[in-house]
């Protein structure tokens, strides 16, 4: 199979794909909607790609394509263990608090705002699509004196040196990632808690909308583990809401959960139903 992942090598997206499907051959793309789409158009067979961290919380971009441009089911989350480390040029090891930028995903970024301000303050932040594009680029432009924020296997790959490791505002620090696919997918990994992932719109102008939507789940004992909203981008103060829940053993319930919130005039699309694969390396 061909896996799509968001690249360069050497991304937690990298990481969590490979350690999912060690056998497979991967393919890199320069953005998380490239992924979708590699996977719309039947490019590849599955894309990997970011969907919550414990820090920064939802990854914007990849709800919205899953939502507003993706037909292909979710069949596996992945969740990875996320160590950020500051890296640098071999070259400028003894002078990297002296660096002229700090180059790193925008997740990245964020998810070391504490360390960046204590030890790096301001210095230019600059985004790049991925942590491993910013250690790329690092290792291309030996004579710049900027240092990248990336996962360790970019500094083996890239031949970076680490100056800063666990530079994340949190120790326990994880990112969700969702497997899209059209078939069933095999990860050997172990298994945990079933989810169902779900897309909602309201019934327009109908007090009390939300409440009623949520009690078709609560009536029938479907615990939710995250919901959300996100703007429609037709108007403002019209959005759609994204409701994970605890599925297992209750796909009739769900089902049902959903008919009931059609017929209150609502809109419900079952994104996937997958498990849980909890990874222990970075």
């Amino acid at each position: 199979m061909k896996i799509a992942y968001l690249g360069p090598a050497a991304s937690f997206t990298h990481a969590a794909a490979a350690k999912a499907f060690p056998k497979e051959e991967m393919v890199a793309k320069s953005t998380i909607p490239d992924c979708i789409m590699a996977i719309e158009k039947e490019d590849v067979d599955v894309a990997v790609v970011p969907i919550e961290n414990t820090i920064e919380g939802s990854v914007n971009i990849t709800l919205d394509y899953l939502f507003h441009f993706s037909s292909v089911p979710v069949v596996a989350e992945i969740v990875l263990p996320i160590a950020q480390h500051l890296m640098v040029h071999p070259a400028h090891k003894a002078t990297w608090k002296s660096v002229q930028k700090v180059m790193s995903h925008p997740q990245a970024l964020a998810q070391c705002h504490t360390f960046l301000q204590a030890e790096l303050y301001g210095v230019e932040r600059e985004v790049t699509p991925s942590t491993a594009y910013a250690a790329k680029w690092v290792s291309n432009n030996p004579t710049e004196l900027v240092a990248a924020i990336a996962p360790r296997m970019a500094a083996s790959e890239y031949g970076l040196e680490i100056v800063q490791e666990n530079a994340q505002d949190l120790e326990l620090n994880q990112t969700r990632f969702f497997v899209l696919s059209r078939k069933p997918v095999s990860i050997l990994l172990p298994k945990e808690e079933e989810k169902t992932s779900i897309s909602v719109i309201l019934p327009n102008n109908m007090p009390g909308a939300l409440h009623k939507v949520l009690s078709t789940f609560a009536w029938r004992d479907i615990d939710l583990s995250k919901i959300e909203s996100r703007p429609l981008k037709t108007s403002l103060g019209e959005y759609f809401f994204l409701i994970d829940v605890l599925s297992e053993g209750k796909e009739t319930l769900v089902t049902n959960a959903l008919d009931e919130i059609r017929l209150l005039g609502g809109k419900a699309n079952k994104l996937g139903t997958y498990h849980v694969h909890r990874l222990q390396t970075t």
